[in-house]
């Protein structure tokens, strides 16, 4: 049996400036810029507690919070914290996955120190790093990355969360498929529409109907409410992109159909992005017709994607473009790339800042 740990870093760049301005403790602090076309980078807990989150407009957070405090980044800072986090991870296993800046995924299957239990692990690094950056972080532990990562999310900020083999369904059925890592609102939304509302109800469904309702989503869909995840930790894995696509069981041949169709599309992909704390530059539409035939077309912009309506009026550009009148559309997908990354750091500055 594997034994697999997610590591995720509280309020990363927040906590970070946190630690390194005293005055800033106990309060709501966001890292960004304060202007109209600005974005929050990253929320302290206590401007969570009013909302905040990463990648939601700073206008939008200083209605929710008004007392928010809003500080700028310190890139170098931040790398040189998750690199000493990244050599305490590389003193239990060379399998490690680095999702982002903050959090990445271990299998300590056989750990370089022989402590054999996944749960020692998780709390000596939990301990390593406070010791060595004054900086909490959150684990969650068990036999696969969609489980372990479910579970470094139960008990933050500064928790540890162990899910057993003989406790996985059990947790899963109970749990609303809206905290399904995976699974954004619009995807929620249309399971409530289906009578699927929590890890119990998606198991009753074959994988066949799964396929049916949401395309080959409903492959992981149909696994993950099982407790099935067999993708390995992949060391140095850099996400590249975040997308989200869909199959329609009946082909699209109206204008109002499109449009609406790549409107629920924009809204997922957003919430992905939102949920992987990062956004990107260049927009990609893709298009498979009912005769599979294939097109996608790409946006670059100058700035980085800070907001839904951006990214909407980008998708809706490059729609128009394109002569879509008497095709039958079987897939549509929208992609976000060029996404931003430590080593692209310097880059960020127009984004975050006024």
């Amino acid at each position: 049996m594997r034994k697999i740990i997610h590591i995720d870093m509280d309020a990363f760049f927040a906590s970070v400036e946190q630690l390194d301005n005293p005055e800033l403790r106990g309060k709501p602090v966001a890292v960004g810029g304060s202007g109209d076309r600005s974005v929050v980078a990253a929320a302290s807990y206590e401007a969570r507690k009013y909302g905040v989150r990463s990648a939601m407009s700073s206008v939008i957070a200083k209605r929710l919070c008004p007392n928010l405090i809003f500080v700028k980044h310190h890139f170098e800072r931040y790398n040189e914290i998750s690199s000493t986090v990244l050599e305490i991870f590389r003193d239990y296993t060379d399998l490690i996955e680095p999702l982002s800046i903050d959090e990445a995924f271990m299998d300590v299957t056989n750990d370089r120190k022989g402590l054999g239990s996944g749960t020692i692990i998780a709390e000596r690094i939990r301990k390593d790093i406070r010791k060595k950056t004054q900086l909490t972080a959150s684990a969650g532990v068990s036999y696969n990355k969609f489980l372990a990562k479910m579970a470094s999310d139960i008990n933050k900020p500064d928790g540890l969360f162990v899910i057993k083999p003989s406790e996985a369904q059990g947790f899963i059925d109970k749990l609303a498929v809206e905290r399904f890592y995976g699974i954004g609102k619009v995807t929620a939304l249309k399971m409530h529409k289906l009578g699927i509302h929590n890890g119990y109800d998606l198991r009753q469904w074959d994988i066949e109907s799964l396929v049916r309702n949401f395309g080959k989503a409903g492959e992981f869909f149909f696994d993950i409410a099982r407790g099935i995840d067999d993708r390995p930790v992949e060391p140095e894995q850099e996400r590249k992109s975040v997308g989200t696509e869909l199959t329609y069981d009946k082909d699209l041949t109206t204008r109002f159909e499109i449009i609406a169709e790549l409107y629920k599309l924009e809204k997922e992909l957003f919430e992905r992005l939102e949920h992987a704390e990062t956004t990107g530059r260049t927009i990609t539409l893709k298009i498979k017709f009912s005769d599979f035939r294939q097109i996608t077309r790409s946006r670059t912009l100058h700035n980085y994607v800070s907001d839904f309506d951006c990214l909407h009026r980008e998708v809706t550009a490059i729609r128009r473009s394109l002569d879509l009148e008497g095709e039958r559309i079987r897939l549509m997908g929208v992609t976000v790339s060029n996404l931003i990354t430590e080593d692209n750091a310097d880059m960020q500055l127009h984004l975050f800042e006024e």
